[in-house]
């Protein structure tokens, strides 16, 4: 059986439909125990080093899958998007700085993909990643369109029309930091001063309407939110 799938297997079986409700039983189950009560148990749910070693196969895994789902999102967005006689001049599909300024340059456009389901909580670094892209798209010298594509725009832009820090929002990235001082100095204070300065340059779509699919498949409360 190949590891990837024996590793999955093995999470399954563990979570019993409900990775939650699981652990929460184990830990009833197990207050106030001892060694040798901590050590009868694990055999009754499975808990050995094998299902520690397919959980890190599973998260090692996570990260391709990522990328993967970049690479396909914006491949199969693509012919929806693109307008008559319009021709891509580049992609970036993969992770990491790849060379390209944005993921698809073409005759007409510019566009950066972002493929979160936000949440609407505390969603820090999906925020930090969307301004960072809504950021050098608005920067960015050209006479084509500016396109920011996301998965539901309502919560997108509450961030962007809200009152968070422009220095917390880019407190990670020292140097997006000192370019937008830079360009700006403290002329700018919170998220919504620049966007609203800026919105007319790029576009905010929603990906819903090109790629249903993105909206069909439930999410997992711990998705990654660098997509």
């Amino acid at each position: 059986m190949p590891i990837l799938v024996e590793a999955a297997s093995a999470i399954q079986t563990f979570e019993d439909k409900d990775l939650g409700e699981r652990i929460g039983v184990i830990e009833s189950l197990l207050q106030g125990a001892d060694s040798a009560k901590l050590l009868a148990t694990f055999p009754v749910f499975g808990i050995d080093n094998r299902l520690l070693e397919a959980a890190l196969v599973l998260k090692a895994t996570a990260g391709q899958v990522n990328v993967l789902i970049h690479a396909l999102g914006i491949l199969l967005a693509a012919p929806a998007i693109l307008r008559d006689g319009e021709k891509v001049l580049s992609l970036s599909l993969g992770a990491g700085n790849t060379g390209k300024a944005f993921d698809l340059e073409t005759t007409q456009r510019v566009a950066e993909f972002k493929f979160i389901h936000w949440k609407g909580g505390s969603e820090a670094i999906r925020q930090n990643s969307l301004f960072k892209d809504f950021y050098l798209l608005a920067e960015y010298e050209t006479r084509k369109a500016k396109e920011l594509f996301v998965i539901g725009k309502d919560l997108p832009l509450k961030f962007l029309q809200g009152r968070r820090s422009l220095a917390s929002v880019m407190s990670r990235n020292n140097k997006l930091w000192a370019d937008f001082q830079e360009r700006y100095g403290q002329r700018f204070s919170v998220v919504s001063d620049y966007y609203l300065f800026r919105k007319e340059e790029v576009h905010i779509l929603d990906l819903l309407p090109f790629l249903p699919s993105l909206g069909k498949v439930p999410t997992l409360d711990q998705e990654p939110e660098s997509l």
